[in-house]
């Protein structure tokens, strides 16, 4: 329960992260407007508290796991939003940093 909990959170972070990365993007530079900006700000703002529901208490190892989750994410969100078409170097790529996720947050350790 405690992994679906995590993994749930890492989700609610990426999108939370990207879309609000997205969303700024869009504001500038396609010219959107501040409530584009404006949105964006607060979704990067609520993904920081997200970030803060980890069952896990290291911020090192929550931030670094989640730096795969959000390479994952981005690839599939430009997928989605913007009809980017991933090789299979970035699919590579995306799937050896979400095994590398699930080491770092998952792996059983004598702490």
């Amino acid at each position: 329960m405690l992994i679906a909990r995590s993994v749930a959170l890492f989700v609610l972070a990426a999108l939370l992260e990207i879309g609000g990365a997205w969303l700024v993007w869009q504001g500038v530079r396609e010219h959107r407007g501040w409530v584009w900006i404006g949105a964006g700000v607060i979704a990067l703002g609520v993904y920081g508290f997200v970030a803060t529901l980890q069952p896990d208490a290291h911020f090192g190892r929550v931030l670094a796991a989640y730096g795969g989750v959000f390479v994952a994410g981005s690839l599939a969100w430009g997928m989605v939003a913007d009809g980017f078409r991933p090789g299979r170097w970035d699919v590579t790529g995306a799937l050896i940093c979400l095994v590398g996720v699930a080491v770092i947050m998952y792996a059983p350790r004598g702490e």
